[in-house]
């Protein structure tokens, strides 16, 4: 896959889905702050899981092009958004944490997803935005770290997304440095976990 044709995607999913896109925003921001506060603690799971199998469906399988995007990408969010769904029924009343400092840097990063593109001399529609694959999975990865319970599986696969943002060299999408820094967290993460399931045996 080229540069020219990840940016025509990208092109053509943002210029047909912008209000959709607004609104999902406005429903995985709310649902955060639901289980930041305590008041529905399986919110912000139900909606990632939501926002992920967006992306599969809408950016993966509707306006994607290349066989990557088709044959793993698409299973990949797939998969992701039904284990979030799994998992804000199955430990739907996991607390949220308060992040750390380092989460709320990612969290900023993630924030800031939109603007550094902005800077990098990119516009709308050829631009990344919040519900887009990369700031998804950099959002899930950040927000699922502060739940006590975690899916070895659903963390894995975030973590393998994550480091794909090695690719901001290739297809000149600087800004996915942020998803590759998330990726080198989730690996943290994910090792964290294995150590804390070998001591439980």
């Amino acid at each position: 896959m080229d540069a020219r044709a990840f940016w025509t995607v990208i092109g053509n999913y943002n210029e047909q889905t912008n209000i959709i896109q607004i609104g999902l925003f406005i429903f995985v921001i709310s649902a955060i702050i639901l289980s930041y506060t305590h008041k529905v603690n399986w919110a912000a799971k139900f909606a990632l899981g939501v926002a992920n199998l967006f992306i599969g469906i809408v950016f993966f399988a509707w306006y994607g092009t290349e066989p990557i995007q088709k044959y793993f990408a698409f299973p990949l969010y797939l998969l992701c958004g039904a284990l979030f769904l799994f998992e804000s029924w199955n430990n739907r009343n996991d607390v949220i944490k308060k992040p750390n400092m380092l989460q709320i840097l990612l969290l900023l990063f993630y924030l800031f997803y939109p603007f550094v593109s902005l800077f990098l001399g990119n516009s709308f529609p050829k631009m990344v935005t919040y519900i887009m694959p990369c700031p998804i999975v950099s959002l899930s990865i950040i927000i699922y770290a502060c739940y006590q319970r975690k899916n070895k599986l659903l963390l894995a696969l975030l973590t393998i997304w994550g480091l794909t943002g090695i690719k901001s060299v290739i297809f000149n999408a600087y800004e996915d440095i942020i998803l590759l820094i998330c990726g080198l967290y989730g690996i943290v993460l994910f090792v964290n976990e294995m150590r804390q399931t070998q001591k439980k045996y």
